[in-house]
């Protein structure tokens, strides 16, 4: 048997994963008052997000423990079956790290651990894939030898309402989300090279969704034959530019729309809303 793993800044809730015969590792997050909760479990996102707006301190978050998978790898191991984890991008968390130290402690030779180079609905993407060949029969090798390629060609493109949270995360200066936020200035994000950057920014959202649109063509174009995640955080209204764009502009059919959780939603705020897609082929320099 072949377990496929991954861990909650993929934002598949525990009763989808129980439905697709997925195991998850959470994240946590952790208040100014010192509670810590675990991404996906202890709050929904709604109550997250009523909270995170009332935070004079930004939350932090953190990474699994290497015990928290070496509980998986040991069940996995007893079983005999071979086991998949496909992780949050190493680039952005300690968790893929965290990840190969219960491996190495576990010394079981069918782990197979698969940096998503991504996070949130792109790493989704990579597990579903990963699910979908498993399900077609594809052995260990393959499905992991196509995740290592196919991962390049995923792209995760979105816009973010309040500059404030990047501010607090460090990601911006307070003299720059001051400016933007007198300009009404919207940022608009990527995950590249394993990393989250700004890619674009717009007066006003209404500017910030068109430069989205601008941007999915510049990093590929939509690949129409794979599948195509969009989410949101706090606001699902913040989602239906997206939605419009595909089923309307571009006659898709009707993509599956996710609430982001509250590790991700932690650095982009709510208001945030993004599109998650395989592109029609990778740049050379990410193949």
């Amino acid at each position: 048997m072949i377990r496929i793993l991954t861990d909650s800044t993929a934002d598949i809730l525990p009763h989808e994963a129980a439905r697709l015969n997925l195991e998850l590792v959470p994240l946590q997050v952790s208040f100014e008052n010192g509670e810590t909760c675990r991404d996906g479990l202890d709050l929904t996102p709604d109550e997250f997000y009523a909270r995170l707006v009332q935070c004079g301190k930004l939350p932090t978050t953190s990474q699994p423990s290497p015990e928290l998978f070496l509980e998986h790898f040991e069940a996995a191991r007893a079983a005999g079956d071979e086991i998949i984890a496909i992780l949050l991008s190493s680039q952005i968390s300690g968790t893929y790290q965290s990840a190969q130290i219960a491996a190495e402690t576990c010394g079981y030779g069918k782990i197979y651990l698969v940096d998503s180079q991504n996070a949130t609905l792109g790493e989704q993407l990579l597990v579903r894939l990963a699910l979908r060949l498993r399900a077609e029969g594809a052995p260990t090798g393959q499905i992991v030898e196509t995740l290592e390629r196919e991962k390049h060609k995923i792209r995760l493109i979105a816009v973010v309402d309040d500059l404030k949270y990047f501010r607090k995360g460090g990601r911006l200066s307070g003299a720059e989300a001051f400016a933007g936020s007198l300009l009404g200035i919207k940022p608009v994000v990527s995950v590249q090279g394993g990393k989250v950057g700004l890619v674009g920014k717009a007066r006003g959202m209404p500017g910030a969704y068109v430069a989205l649109f601008k941007l999915m063509d510049a990093q590929g174009g939509l690949d129409e034959g794979c599948e195509y995640l969009i989410g949101y955080t706090a606001h699902r209204r913040a989602a239906e530019p997206l939605h419009r764009y595909l089923t309307g502009n571009l006659g898709l059919p009707a993509p599956q729309v996710y609430h982001i959780g509250t590790v991700i939603g932690t650095h982009a705020g709510p208001g945030a809303a993004g599109i998650a897609f395989f592109a029609k082929e990778a740049p050379a320099d990410e193949a």
